[in-house]
């Protein structure tokens, strides 16, 4: 038997979102099962890692899982297209939840969430306020607003603003909406440019080639729109509201993207008297996206954490 995955869209205020529906392949709709929402990085979609890695893993773990797209982005409603809005972002996971509950095979007291790069700090952020999420993982989890604040679109972060002030007035008055890429076109032209970091380098071969590309990945940006993200916080109040029990998967390789710091830092932060760091020996952020010598020891640390907690 297959698992099953079904295409499905749920309710989002006044946008929809796009969701994929994974069904473990023994699936009985009389009995109850945990379910757990997983979340895409930033610039990815649901049928990247968050839905074909850890999506499927966790489905022939016996969960029933919801890997879904951010609105805005992938197959998704909401316009203009590829605006990443870390608050949104969150709302999507509440919503998603929204969704679960209605369903009669799951377990509403037994929902987890796990979240890949952005969407790890998504997730953790969500799970802050989202009491109906019981347990959390955080694969290679980043804080997308420490990231912004730090020059992620290669300009010191009130300069960043002051761009994004005046192409929104500009595009108001009918220019043209202003895309930008944030990754090079190859790991040649990347190296071919000076850039070293192992982060861009792997996120260059994971998104720009056959490896990880998929219609509806995007790695490109709507640039007037990330103000939202500057004063944006994943961590914000975990020393107060983040109790449910949590695991935390890093790579000891750090990369410009902070996933590393961040990750000790809100295991040092976070209220939660259940909580667990995972450092893989050997790993780098995109490692854990989809290679199984850094995939497989993450997974037989977090089936079991969630088999546990949920």
């Amino acid at each position: 038997m297959q698992t099953i995955i079904q295409p499905i869209m749920f309710k989002n205020r006044t946008l929809e979102n796009a969701a994929d529906l994974y069904l473990p392949a023994d699936f009985d709709e009389h009995k109850k099962y945990p379910a757990i929402v997983t979340v895409h990085p930033i610039g990815s979609c649901k049928e990247q890692t968050s839905g074909n890695v850890y999506g499927k893993a966790l489905v022939a773990a016996g969960f029933v899982v919801l890997a879904i797209d951010a609105a805005y982005q992938g197959a998704s409603s909401g316009a203009p297209r590829r605006i990443e809005d870390p608050y949104q972002r969150v709302e999507d996971i509440r919503a998603a939840v929204d969704y679960l509950v209605t369903l009669p095979y799951v377990d509403e007291q037994r929902i987890g969430a796990l979240g890949i790069c952005g969407g790890g700090g998504y997730v953790l952020n969500a799970t802050m306020t989202e009491r109906r999420i019981r347990a959390v993982v955080s694969i290679t989890g980043v804080n997308f607003g420490r990231l912004m604040r730090a020059g992620f679109t290669g300009q010191p972060i009130i300069a960043a603003l002051e761009t994004f002030a005046t192409l929104r007035t500009a595009e108001a008055r009918g220019a043209d909406l202003v895309v930008q890429d944030v990754l090079p076109p190859s790991v040649e032209a990347a190296r071919q440019a000076g850039i070293t970091d192992i982060d861009i380098l792997e996120a260059t071969d994971y998104y720009r080639t056959a490896r990880g590309q998929q219609p509806h990945g995007s790695v490109n940006f709507l640039f007037s729109h990330l103000s939202a993200a500057a004063t944006w916080d994943a961590f914000n109040y975990a020393e107060v509201l983040l109790t449910q029990p949590m695991m935390v998967v890093i790579g000891d390789q750090p990369g410009a993207f902070g996933a590393y710091r961040d990750g000790h830092e809100i295991m040092e932060r976070a209220r939660a008297e259940v909580k667990e760091l995972v450092e893989i020996k050997g790993v780098s952020h995109y490692d854990l996206y989809d290679r199984p010598q850094a995939v497989e020891p993450a997974l037989a640390k977090v089936i079991p954490f969630f088999q546990m907690h949920l």
